[in-house]
């Protein structure tokens, strides 16, 4: 069932590639964004985590943000290594959660976003982000995006059209700011 307005914070436990089990109950009280991403070599998600990461100095020091993967967590961990995100980033190789929450599979909605964005697929190559896997069941994973408050309580779910629509990161600043 997809998450929507209104829902309280999905409850969940997942090993993290800090080499912890992250519990979401842990971030009760704080501002939550929350975003299933594909697969851990995903060019669109690598360049949108590089791209969070480059303006995090603009993100409250109170926002909790947590991204989950479709990945083994060895596989997960050795390829955030090129990141180092400053936020908690889980493996969920069952898939369960995803299933859970909605989380749709479109490979004509995974074609789009590489059609309507082949200079980001270029910046993210560019960067070194290659997909290293040619599974449709995994190219085919549309990410969502999920704005909690601090209250627990979710204020947006943004369910992405194709591959590189995400809620805009000048939105998540001022998400995290209060705003």
């Amino acid at each position: 069932m997809k998450i929507k307005v209104g829902d309280p914070t999905p409850e969940f436990i997942l090993p993290a590639i800090d080499g912890t089990d992250f519990d979401m109950s842990s971030t009760k009280g704080k501002r939550v964004i929350f975003t299933f991403f594909r697969f851990s070599t995903c060019p669109f998600c690598n360049i949108r985590i590089n791209r969070i990461i480059k303006r995090w100095d603009e993100f409250s020091d109170d926002i909790q943000m947590i991204g989950v993967f479709d990945a083994e967590i060895e596989e997960l961990k050795n390829k955030m290594k090129k990141h180092n995100p400053p936020f908690t980033v889980v493996a969920d190789s069952s898939y369960e959660l995803f299933l859970k929450h909605g989380v749709e599979k479109s490979f004509f909605r995974f074609l789009l976003g590489a059609l309507r964005s082949p200079i980001t697929f270029l910046q993210a190559t560019f960067k070194g982000y290659f997909p290293n896997t040619f599974s449709v069941k995994k190219m085919s994973t549309i990410p969502v995006d999920i704005l909690i408050n601090e209250e627990g309580t979710v204020v947006e779910a943004h369910y992405c059209r194709d591959t590189v629509d995400h809620i805009p990161i000048e939105k998540l600043i001022s998400f995290s700011n209060g705003q």
